[in-house]
């Protein structure tokens, strides 16, 4: 074979006939009716850049057609008539969000020169430059007809996966960097070497910014921890005098987020040491409702997103240890301590809450866990189904112990979700106040553990039992490239055909 010159270029009309050749070579074991060149001149003419042809010799050996959808009227469970409109591409939008890939085929003459590679190359350049979150197909596994009576599809597809198995079609797909999302059922019945069967594959695109109207937000966020000393104060006023300090501190670094520790307003139990704990902090709870009030305004007038550790709420008559989440575009959300500690329920009556999710902020996905929480990595895996991307850990530990769980399962939260990790807590001592002595704490923000972050998993850390800040900036966008492109990829490699997680019965 004489190859003088291989181009990529956009199809035109007038390849029709090279295309027709190429396409009857390429598929002569399907029984079915081949692209007409009306169909190929309304694909030119509504889509001009998703058809991408390939020619040897200035002759059109190959070609890969796509359409742009909008894929949540669809979902998964469509077929190639409905994805394409019954091949009308009535289904082709400018607003769609998704390269949908309707054909790719190469003349069996000029297989093995690795043009089909070169047209996957080509999609995945258009999928960026359109700025749409992925490719998305529907692929053939013609050689599944040889183990039909012994491998069900889902088997078939792993044995092809781990390379047992040899299928020119998936095997070609997973090596650039597509994975199944499911098997198909009658996805193209005609294609009785499949038996009707389908992988509906995909790519994404780890640049894909979505389109907001959010006016800040970003890909590097900057986080601001406060490790807070634990002191005496005389009344609320002071209590909130000292937050707004930290606030301002924090703001002056035009951070997009400050977390603030758990429990950090348990100085104001003082005044109620004549009391048995469990009383105590609940009139303590009564100074929650103010600060509330107060933080809610600080977010806003200095522009920054707070977490406010946790206070203790009383809802329903029920006690509970509480997150607040204070947006700067002035909205609030909670979040409820899931497990409080054995000395939480026996010293306080503290209640556990019932819900774990995600929030949407101008900065990010991020979830709160409280403390003990942490420990528990199911919760922080509902989270990462969430695509979570911050953690915020709020936490209030006595001993370096209590402290040292906290802070390896922060770091293992980080790496087995593929997430940034975040934590603060209170240091000094309390001996004014009964069950609250004294308080360790070394404040952090937590990294995975892969090319890109640091070594030691630690983007930045607070001086042990000082009273401080700690600046932050983590980037987004690596965690996009983690989870397609990481040494190993966590989230993506769970067994979940031996094992899940469900939350109130329901699987995540």
């Amino acid at each position: 074979m004489d190859l003088q010159s291989v181009e990529m270029r956009n199809l035109e009309v007038q390849d029709y006939q090279e295309l027709k050749k190429s396409m009857k070579s390429a598929y002569m074991d399907m029984d079915e009716d081949y692209w007409d060149a009306n169909s190929i001149k309304k694909l030119i003419k509504i889509f001009p850049e998703g058809q991408i042809c390939v020619t040897v010799n200035d002759v059109v050996v190959g070609c890969a057609l796509a359409i742009m959808v909008d894929y949540q009227k669809f979902g998964d469970n469509h077929t190639y008539k409905q994805i394409t409109g019954d091949s009308t591409f009535k289904t082709h939008t400018e607003k769609g969000d998704v390269l949908y890939g309707i054909d790719v085929f190469i003349h069996p003459n000029y297989r093995g020169l690795r043009l089909a590679r070169r047209l996957y190359d080509a999609r995945k350049a258009l999928c960026e430059k359109l700025n749409l979150k992925s490719i998305i197909a529907g692929g053939r596994i013609p050689n599944y007809q040889k183990f039909q009576n012994d491998l069900t599809p889902r088997q078939y597809i792993d044995k092809v996966k781990y390379k047992e198995i040899y299928d020119p079609t998936l095997s070609f797909q997973l090596a650039n960097d597509f994975h199944v999302r499911k098997v198909l059922r009658n996805y193209l019945p005609e294609d009785s070497r499949s038996k009707g069967f389908a992988t509906l594959i995909e790519w994404n695109n780890v640049y894909y910014e979505e389109i907001s109207s959010a006016i800040n937000q970003k890909t590097v966020v900057r986080i601001g921890l406060v490790q807070w000393q634990m002191r005496p104060y005389n009344n609320i006023s002071e209590l909130l005098k000292h937050a707004e300090y930290f606030v301002d501190a924090v703001s002056d670094y035009q951070s997009d987020f400050i977390l603030f520790p758990e429990l950090f307003g348990t100085p104001l139990m003082a005044d109620y040491n004549h009391m048995d704990s469990a009383k105590a902090m609940r009139e303590l709870a009564k100074y929650t409702q103010p600060i509330i009030e107060e933080f809610s305004k600080l977010a806003v007038s200095y522009n920054v997103n707070i977490i406010a550790g946790s206070m203790p709420t009383i809802f329903e008559e029920s006690l509970y240890n509480v997150s607040y989440l204070f947006r700067r575009n002035g909205s609030m959300e909670e979040v409820y301590k899931i497990h409080p500690t054995p000395s939480e329920i026996s010293s306080w009556g503290i209640r556990g809450g019932d819900e774990v999710k995600v929030f949407e902020t101008d900065a990010g996905k991020i979830g709160i866990l409280i403390c003990y929480d942490v420990e528990f990595p199911e919760l922080s895996r509902i989270l990462a189904s969430q695509d979570m991307q911050i953690l915020f850990v709020p936490f209030l530990t006595d001993t370096q112990n209590g402290y040292n769980r906290v802070k390896f399962c922060s770091q293992a939260r980080a790496v087995e979700n593929e997430c940034y990790v975040a934590i603060a807590g209170c240091v000094g001592n309390l001996p004014n106040v009964n069950n609250m002595g004294i308080s360790y704490a070394q404040s952090a923000v937590f990294t995975p553990s892969d090319f890109g972050f640091p070594t030691n998993g630690i983007q930045s850390e607070a001086t042990p039992n000082s009273e401080m800040i700690v600046i932050a900036d983590v980037d987004l966008s690596l965690l996009d490239e983690l989870h397609e492109y990481g040494s190993v990829q966590n989230l993506k490699d769970r067994r979940t055909d031996l094992y899940n997680i469900t939350f109130n019965g329901k699987k995540v």
